[in-house]
């Protein structure tokens, strides 16, 4: 897959299917529109892309950082990738973008520069100047210039639509395990393991640590059942995410206990799925209290890993 991460990079590209928006959880509806446009341009032998922005619209028409992300963008890319995407256009949305007025954004973006013959997109799909543009007035100008537009119907599951909203409101309240039934897997953190108080460590529950970026949707604070994925190996945790009140003033971060594991992360690159919500972060009177509870959250994951065939007893 051909990533564009700028306008002025799009060149030497093919005549192709392109599935429209946002993107930013690529949830069950986004896999829906970017399947359709894969399967489209393969049947219409053409290349098959995704336009998106690689920053949310919203934070540049409010001035605030409202609206965090789900995924880091090579987590997106990734996940597109593996749809069968051969052009990925993520760029950055602009002032320029902005006020674009909506036929500029057709003839001289859509239309000249990235070769559009298809079009995929949500019922709720807008672009150009104040939003003016809608999925209404691509198919009238269609018929103009000689391209296809497919508007697809809101999609839901269990009667719930599906959104990328609902997800980050359902992270933010520590519901995670409801999260995997809009967003097709589990919701999951990835980064670097780094150095932490190592007071995990020392009463005998080692921790790999992961900073939590204040610009991406974190889940509420504290603790969960998890999975924990290094070099591709799926090992069943426990994590806090969290402040570590009973130890003192920290930023947030994800601290995962891996059961079974005696390997160095420090440096390493993980990825922490969250399963389901234990409990609530609290400050406990002492730290020998904290280890006794965390000896019962531990005794719960384990008991959930084994249920679910990820432990042994």
């Amino acid at each position: 897959m051909r990533i564009f991460k700028s306008l002025d990079e799009i060149e030497d590209i093919e005549p192709s299917v392109i599935a429209f928006g946002n993107f930013d959880g690529v949830h069950l509806g986004h896999q829906e529109i970017i399947k359709k446009s894969v399967q489209s341009a393969a049947v219409s032998n053409l290349k098959s892309s995704v336009f998106t922005f690689s920053t949310h619209p919203k934070n540049l028409i409010t001035g605030k950082n409202t609206v965090k992300n789900i995924l880091y963008p090579e987590e997106k890319a990734a996940i597109i990738e593996k749809l069968g995407v051969d052009y990925f256009f993520s760029i950055p949305f602009d002032e320029e973008i902005m006020n674009m007025d909506p036929m500029d954004f057709i003839d001289n973006l859509l239309v000249a520069r990235l070769k559009m013959k298809e079009a995929y997109c949500g019922f709720n799909f807008r672009f150009g100047h104040k939003g003016k543009g809608n999925p209404q007035l691509l198919i009238k100008e269609g018929e103009r210039c000689g391209f296809g537009l497919h508007v697809l119907a809101p999609y839901k599951v269990e009667g719930n639509l599906v959104s990328s909203s609902l997800i980050r409101k359902l992270i933010a309240e520590g519901q995670v395990d409801e999260c995997a039934k809009y967003l097709g897997r589990y919701y999951s953190i990835g980064g670097e393991v780094q150095v932490g108080n190592r007071i995990g460590r020392t009463i005998g529950f080692p921790t790999s640590n992961i900073h939590v970026d204040e610009t991406m949707v974190s889940p509420a604070n504290g603790v969960y059942v998890t999975n924990c994925i290094y070099n591709g190996v799926r090992y069943p945790s426990i994590t806090n995410a969290g402040v570590k009140p009973t130890i003192g003033h920290y930023g947030k971060n994800v601290e995962t206990h891996i059961f079974n594991f005696d390997k160095e992360l420090y440096g390493k690159t993980i990825r922490v799925e969250f399963l389901k919500k234990i409990r609530d972060e609290v400050k406990f009177h002492d730290v020998d209290a904290l280890k006794e509870q965390i000896r019962k959250d531990c005794i719960y994951a384990r008991e959930y890993h084994i249920l679910q065939g990820g432990l042994k007893k």
